[in-house]
């Protein structure tokens, strides 16, 4: 077949539109002082009227939205209810589907595209992908992000001429093979919105054999998008690398398809790759060259699942590298030749680098379709030629989970920076922007002479816990954002959150499960039970343990608890459900809970599961109906179950923290379990200290997993950073390379393809810069500072300092003057709440939100300080025999009912 004319067509249409080759090859007033006193009410006024109009214009781009798509889904009996539009109450976050709409593909090999809304004319960032689809019918799909999509219609085929997008199109995420989530790093997300250029998404998804449609139902599959409508200071985008003329002989057993493009933008930091071929590809490779040295970011067999692996942590691409990527593929078994094409039956070769750079220069997407010189591959590592040997079990382990021998959880040694001061940690959780939200004890303990023998708390008289009892907590720093919850809670058990950031924890001397908002002014939203009054019918709880949310339904489930055996069922408003006990799959050896301890809520399947504390076991029920799904029982985790997590990745992924028991000396341990098949992937414990009773845990989504610990009153926080790019690392960088900037004439043009005369003119500005900056550095590295040196910035800074000394004294002059007092206030409302707003994050952050901001003084400024009282007892105490005593103070469970 001659393949001459398809390949000027594509020629031409990279010419034209750079992300064309897609579309053909289918891949995947009066007085002085009145006016002084005017300027900050006019501040405050101006600044509160752009927050409601940016408010207001949110809530109508919603509203848009969901009602333009109200039309989408032509079969009401098929998969509506996957397609609609979850729409997150957060003004400063949602959750968007894009969903094909319950479509039926014609024929194998069919492209269809279908077209969404950017939620909101402002700035938005997307911090999350989250696929719904299967391999059994999806080839691969595909997201775009433009300005104007081809079609208006719910869905069109885009593998005809018309293609996706009128206009310049960037990937912004890829998925094929089953590859579970991508998760962005912290600080970091794909910008999209009002000056993005992209005010639409096209979802392309490739239809491989449609086989499995010949029973006539319709196709949803598609991803959900977590936004936010934060600045994030690092932006992300793809790099794509794509070989568009190899041809693959039959039967020669090694093809090499070859990429090469010289790098001439801003710094960018690889955080993930992703490999893509059909069925001929053995082992995909990626690299950046500089000085002549390879640098490997990534290599994967493309007959994996194909998601997005973490990419080489020490590698970043700057002006002057070549970023370079190879495909290695076989001919055997094949009796013609192979083209690079659009149909299962041809080939392709994709590197995919995902990546973040410096939001003041970030470019979202650029192309690499060179071939590279012959001379250049001359000097390729031979690793990149070593095919990856992939077995029915590799593939079956992936799927579930990127588990291999780097793959282990250890701890973060140093996390936190600071110490936090806390009591007994009783409970874990995360905010909406990921934050680690710590529930603990102060200065009370759980101890023997806690409760009574009808288990009515029994030092009430001694008042609640004056400190503050919830913390939210940076993950990366570990430091304070902000405090609340005091004088509320008299034994904090359990905490959750919801969509609308509430907390819904438990405490298990007021025998409640109780709603507190987030807001920082600790307000009970809803109390479920009576205060101190144990029971156990459908309004009393008898010492509850924990609550899992529902995100899309808001219902509750509460399991209850240390004195009752059952886990309850409510609404979002607190009304009662229903309620169940233990399952087993041998109904005439069904064995009641003792102590369910710990619940957790798993979306992608609808299902609860809950540790059973004294059973050592671990059950899961369908949420709808409570009925009995499965068990998890180990001998590693020595008799007892302390707390649970879970992660959709793969298909789905139980952590677990175990206990002491009394009947045996197992050590105190982390897992890892596939949901799936059951398996104990990986096993972890910290590294300095041994777990002393780890109570909570809670998993972040991006590797990091977080213990918190009743007993040695600490929180343990545990990744897989290994495998990840530093983002603190990159963040230095880019303050570097913010002092170069100084010397730039010429700012580089964003664009990575450039002409040849611009490319060289600007190589040669750069390397005048870079060595006049080298000398500098030289210079400065040589020269000593002087007392003299040193008195100059200290006039300066005294100069500056007297205007505002001088501004600040009229301010409250005119203040006396006004009203013959002047009071300062430090509160939480009035300094960390509007400055919070201005600066976009929580005073007190040490992440890298704030990166360019000052730290000095950061620490809880703003914030509701914790109390000190009892911290000296707390530190002589600490290991103290109470702390032990707090889980096996517990009543003996009823008997089951008859």
């Amino acid at each position: 077949m001659n393949r001459t004319p398809e390949k000027k067509k594509l020629t031409k249409q990279w010419d034209n539109v750079r992300l064309q080759y897609f579309q053909t090859q289918r891949t995947d007033g009066s007085t002085a002082a009145a006016d002084r006193m005017e300027v900050p009410v006019s501040f405050v006024l101006v600044l509160a009227f752009i927050c409601i109009s940016h408010s207001l214009e949110l809530q109508n781009a919603l509203d848009r939205l969901k009602r333009s798509q109200e039309h989408v889904v032509s079969d009401p009996s098929d998969c509506v209810s996957r397609t609609r539009q979850p729409v997150s109450a957060n003004p400063h976050n949602l959750s968007v589907d894009i969903r094909m709409p319950a479509v039926v593909p014609a024929a194998s090999d069919t492209y269809l595209c279908t077209a969404f809304s950017v939620p909101t004319s402002q700035d938005a960032y997307i911090v999350d992908f989250r696929p719904h689809a299967s391999m059994d019918t999806v080839h691969h799909m595909l997201l775009f992000g433009c300005l104007t999509p081809v079609s208006t219609s719910s869905y069109w085929d885009c593998g005809s001429v018309q293609g996706t997008c009128e206009d310049e199109a960037s990937i912004m995420y890829a998925w094929a093979r089953n590859a579970p989530p991508t998760k962005l790093p912290k600080d970091v997300g794909f910008k999209v919105g009002r000056s993005s250029g992209i005010s639409h998404f096209v979802l392309q998804i490739h239809y491989g054999d449609v086989s499995a449609f010949r029973d006539h139902h319709r196709d949803c599959s598609g991803l959900t998008l977590q936004m936010t409508s934060k600045p994030q200071p690092f932006i992300a985008g793809i790099y794509l690398l794509m070989s568009v003329d190899t041809v693959i002989l039959p039967g020669k057993k090694e093809t090499n398809a070859d990429m090469a493009c010289d790098y001439s933008s801003y710094p960018i930091y690889p955080f993930a790759f992703r490999t893509h071929t059909h069925h001929l590809g053995k082992v995909v490779s990626g690299y950046r060259i500089r000085g002549g040295k390879w640098s490997l970011i990534g290599r994967q067999s493309p007959q994996l699942p194909q998601a997005f692996y973490p990419a080489n942590k020490d590698v970043s691409v700057k002006y002057g590298d070549t970023i370079a990527g190879r495909c290695v593929f076989t001919g055997e078994g094949r009796t013609s030749k192979t083209y690079i094409g659009a149909t299962s039956a041809d080939e392709m070769c994709n590197f995919y680098i995902m990546y973040y750079m410096d939001s003041r220069h970030a470019v979202p997407y650029m192309t690499c379709i060179e071939p590279g010189s012959k001379e250049l591959f001359q000097h390729i590592p031979d690793e990149a030629n070593m095919p990856i040997a992939v077995s029915p079990a590799d593939i079956h382990s992936m799927m579930h989970m990127r588990h291999s021998t780097d793959y282990h959880l250890e701890q973060v040694v140093g996390w936190p920076l600071d110490s936090l001061q806390v009591g007994q940690v009783s409970g874990l959780a995360l905010d909406s922007d990921s934050n680690l939200v710590i529930f603990h004890r102060g200065d009370h303990h759980w101890g023997a002479d806690s409760f009574n023998s009808q288990a009515r708390y029994q030092q009430r008289s001694v008042g609640p816990i004056q400190q503050s009892t919830i913390l939210v907590v940076d993950p990366t720093k570990g430091t304070i954002l902000k405090a609340s919850g005091r004088d509320m809670f008299y034994l904090p058990h359990g905490i959750t959150t919801d969509k609308n950031n509430n907390y819904w924890v438990t405490d298990v001397a007021l025998h409640q499960v109780v709603k507190v908002s987030s807001d920082g002014r600790d307000r009970t939203v809803l109390a479920l039970g009576e205060a101190f009054t144990p029971g156990s019918d459908s309004s009393h709880f008898c010492q509850p343990t924990d609550v899992a949310v529902d995100g899309d339904t808001g219902n509750i489930f509460v399991s209850d608890g240390y004195c009752n055996a059952r886990i309850l069922k409510f609404s979002a408003d607190g009304r009662y459900l229903s309620e169940w006990g233990a399952g087993s799959s041998d109904r005439r050896r069904r064995i009641p809970f003792r102590i369910p301890h710990s619940l957790v809520f798993l979306p992608d399947r609808q299902e609860v599961c809950v540790a059973d504390r004294e059973n050592g076991r671990i059950q899961c029920f369908i949420a709808q109906t409570g009925e009995f799904v499965k068990e998890i029982k180990k001998e590693e985790f020595g008799g007892e179950v302390f707390a649970i997590t879970y992660s959709p990745a793969g298909d789905g992924l139980i952590f677990a923290v175990n206990g002491k028991s009394t009947f045996g000396s197992t050590p105190l341990r982390g897992f890892v379990i596939d949901y799936s098949t059951l398996d104990i992937l990986d096993i972890f414990k910290p590294e300095e200290k041994e777990f002393k009773m780890p109570h909570d845990m809670v998993e972040r989504g991006d590797g990091c997993v977080f213990v918190g610990d009743a007993g040695s009153k600490s929180v343990f926080k545990f990744t897989t950073e290994k495998l990840h790019r530093s983002v603190k690392k990159a963040g230095i960088e880019v303050q570097e390379l913010e002092e170069m900037e100084t010397f730039f004439q010429t700012k580089l043009r964003p664009e990575h393809n450039m002409s040849k005369a611009a490319a060289v003119q600007e190589k040669q500005t750069v390397a005048r810069h870079e060595a006049y900056t080298e000398a500098a550095e030289k210079k400065k590295s040589a020269a000593q500072p002087s007392r003299g040196q040193a008195v100059l910035p200290a006039i300066i800074t005294t100069l500056l300092l007297v205007p505002l000394l001088l501004l600040l004294s009229t301010g409250l002059f005119i203040c006396w003057r006004k009203n013959n007092r002047c009071e300062v206030k430090s509160e939480p409302s009035s300094v960390g709440g509007i400055w919070g707003k201005i600066r976009g994050k929580a005073v007190g952050s040490l992440n890298l939100g704030n990166f360019f901001a000052s730290h000095k003084g950061y620490s809880r400024q703003g914030f509701d300080q914790l109390s000190t009282e009892g911290s000296d007892q707390d530190r002589h105490d600490v290991d103290s025999s109470d702390s032990e005593n707090e889980e096996y103070s517990a009543l003996p469970p009823p008997h089951p009912p008859s």
